[in-house]
């Protein structure tokens, strides 16, 4: 399978590099630094234990046209990262051709294929003016949600600690010849890829932690270890997990935990840093809309009430805005390892 790996983040690293090790053929659209590194010295993946693979039969480049047509596009960027570089995706299209988003937060495509009369609506906390759905034909997409905890350690190498689960699903919830492929190849990568009936489910399982442990974490500094151990921090969760399960199930939505076994679910992940807390260290852009404003956008739709929510959105709006003013250095805004 040839795939081609849009963004050389952390997930993005991650993803193709274990692709690659599985036998598929990845080219990364990256830039600077992790573009020169990539073509130099390959990808690599380190484990907690210390042990390390690296796939040296891997590319990259920054030019679209030059990747040529690909069964997979894999879009490994931030949801606010995706609009711009979505009109230049048809370069790598064949008649075929997969995209795979691996947003975190409510995904672009979310009404799409839904049904009833929110069928087709844009969520604009994660696509504003509808720009990813005009630029990419919603019949290419299959549906992924991302459990992977991945930090990048430098422009070719994550450290990673599992679960490597990444369920995906067609939009309508049948199993075709082309999400059975894309199963095969994450498997053959040594990652979990359970084909789903119902991907938004699944989706909302994510949000339940987009929505509270980014937040807080880039909030306090708190890694998700530190949020589940301390009284306040779980209870904070914990609520606004509960207004978010009222805004799904209002939406047709299934849970199949409960608030407390998804609270137990990412306290055994450990002291891992959110990508939302990644992002504060390393001074870039947040990505609260998505993870945070969609769901505040959906309570509106649906009439449910998010008072908690709401709030931590307006701190984490606040936070961003003194982020970009320059108020925190880098090292001010390190948190510890553990």
């Amino acid at each position: 399978m040839k795939v081609c790996i849009v963004g050389a983040g952390a997930i993005g690293v991650l993803v193709g590099t274990k692709l690659a090790l599985g036998g598929a053929e990845v080219t990364f659209l990256a830039r600077g630094a992790a573009l020169e590194a990539i073509n130099a010295q390959g990808t690599t993946v380190q484990y907690r234990d210390g042990r390390e693979e690296t796939a040296r039969n891997v590319r990259a480049t920054d030019d679209y046209a030059s990747v040529g047509a690909c069964d997979a596009v894999l879009l490994a960027l931030k949801t606010h990262q995706v609009a711009a570089v979505a009109p230049k995706l048809g370069a790598l299209f064949h008649e075929r051709t997969i995209v795979l988003p691996m947003q975190n937060g409510i995904p672009f495509w979310y009404f799409h294929q839904h049904g009833g009369s929110l069928a087709g609506r844009v969520v604009e906390a994660a696509d504003p003016g509808g720009v990813c759905l005009r630029s990419i034909a919603p019949e290419r997409i299959i549906g992924c949600v991302v459990f992977a905890a991945s930090e990048r350690l430098a422009p070719t190498k994550v450290i990673y600690g599992g679960p490597g689960r990444f369920p995906m699903g067609e939009l309508d919830g049948s199993t075709t010849e082309r999400i059975t492929a894309l199963a095969a190849a994450f498997i053959a990568g040594g990652f979990e890829a359970p084909i789903l009936e119902d991907i938004r489910s699944e989706v909302w399982l994510k949000i339940w932690g987009n929505v509270t442990f980014n937040p807080i974490s880039a909030l306090t500094r708190a890694t998700l270890e530190d949020i589940c151990a301390d009284a306040h921090g779980r209870e904070l969760a914990a609520q606004m997990m509960r207004e978010a399960q009222a805004v799904g199930e209002k939406l047709g939505i299934t849970f199949r935990l409960s608030v407390e076994k998804r609270l137990e679910g990412a306290s055994r992940v450990g002291p891992h840093k959110t990508s939302m807390l990644q992002d504060v260290e390393a001074g870039r852009s947040l990505e609260i809309e998505a993870l945070v404003g969609s769901v505040v956008e959906l309570g509106a739709i649906a009439g449910v009430p998010t008072p908690t929510i709401t709030a931590v959105y307006r701190s984490s709006k606040l936070l961003e805005r003194m982020l970009a003013a320059g108020a925190f250095t880098a090292a001010a805004a390190k948190a510890p390892a553990g």
